[in-house]
């Protein structure tokens, strides 16, 4: 809980950053940051670089907001410097921050809490594209970035294994390919909100989740009801045993026609955009909880020590 003898406590919000989702952060940063001002809060905004420490020092805040996404700012690097710094911060603590960021380390937290996920082996990047790792369809991706950066998906018809590109790293994750629907539901605290059906024309890649009309979100879903419950559960259960705080994001592939068996965890987003197009925000709209509020639950929530 952050305490300041400030009337009006200040907040530094972070984003930007060195990572492959740096413009996705510099959009969710700057909602939030309108929205704390809304809110009363004195906010400064901090493109995250090398000097990222001193800038802090230099402002004094009483909480950071971290708006960063993708490597050094979403898998534990920042959160241990905050750490080390004492300053109260959002979203998770050092150590779920790193396991969710590693997709294969989060499977495993997932099997230990008894969590559906299809499976997968971790691969060199040159054996991928020499021959096939496993029988298609199957899809190839980094095992540690995030909003669908670097995604290749071999169908079941493929000539040959993925071409990938040179910027994608030595190890890659290679996993079965789920079919079905796309579905996810954010966790605040203790609490499920709801489920979200994301329809698109295609794969949920990078430009479906941040561009406007790139995708469409049916909040609730439109899905049976057990199913509905499944994954409000399944996305508790992914926030405890990943030992995730704050928010988080449990995203999900649902194949209708095997029923509850079908339905399967991608992966958990330990700071889920914020962005116009962002699905968390939308998701909190509809339980009630407005952007700002949801925006002012999160610095309220912040601590070191997570």
């Amino acid at each position: 809980m952050v305490r300041s003898s400030r009337t009006n406590p200040k907040v530094a919000v972070i984003m930007g950053g060195p990572s492959a989702e740096r413009d996705v952060s510099l959009s969710s940063g700057r909602e939030c940051a309108t929205a704390l001002r809304d809110e009363g809060y004195v906010v400064v905004e901090v493109d995250a670089g090398p000097d990222l420490a001193q800038k802090l020092s230099e402002i004094s805040p009483d909480v950071v907001f971290n708006a960063l996404h993708g490597r050094w700012g979403e898998d534990g690097c920042v959160q241990g410097m905050l750490e080390w710094l004492r300053i109260p911060y959002t979203h998770s603590g050092v150590l779920s921050s790193a396991l969710a960021m590693d997709k294969e380390a989060t499977k495993s937290a997932y099997r230990a809490a008894g969590l559906p996920v299809v499976p997968s082996i971790l691969a060199n990047r040159d054996d991928v594209c020499a021959r096939h790792p496993m029988s298609p369809p199957y899809v190839v991706k980094p095992y540690n970035e995030g909003s669908s950066v670097g995604v290749y998906i071999v169908h079941e018809a493929a000539n040959g294994p993925a071409q990938l590109s040179d910027d994608m790293p030595e190890r890659v994750m290679v996993e079965a390919y789920a079919p079905g629907r796309e579905l996810t539901t954010t966790v605040v605290g203790d609490r499920a909100l709801i489920v979200t059906d994301i329809i698109t024309d295609g794969w949920y890649d990078y430009s479906a989740k941040y561009e406007v009309g790139g995708s469409r979100h049916v909040v609730p879903a439109d899905i049976p009801q057990d199913i509905f419950d499944l994954c409000m559960d399944y996305a508790l259960r992914a926030h405890v045993a990943l030992g995730c705080r704050g928010v988080s994001r449990t995203d999900f592939r649902w194949d209708e026609a095997r029923g509850a068996q079908g339905l399967i965890l991608l992966e958990t987003n330990t700071q889920p955009g914020m962005t116009p197009t962002s699905l968390s925000p939308e998701q909190a709209q509809a339980v009630g909880m407005s952007f700002g509020a949801l925006c002012r639950w999160m610095v309220e929530d912040a601590s070191w020590g997570r």
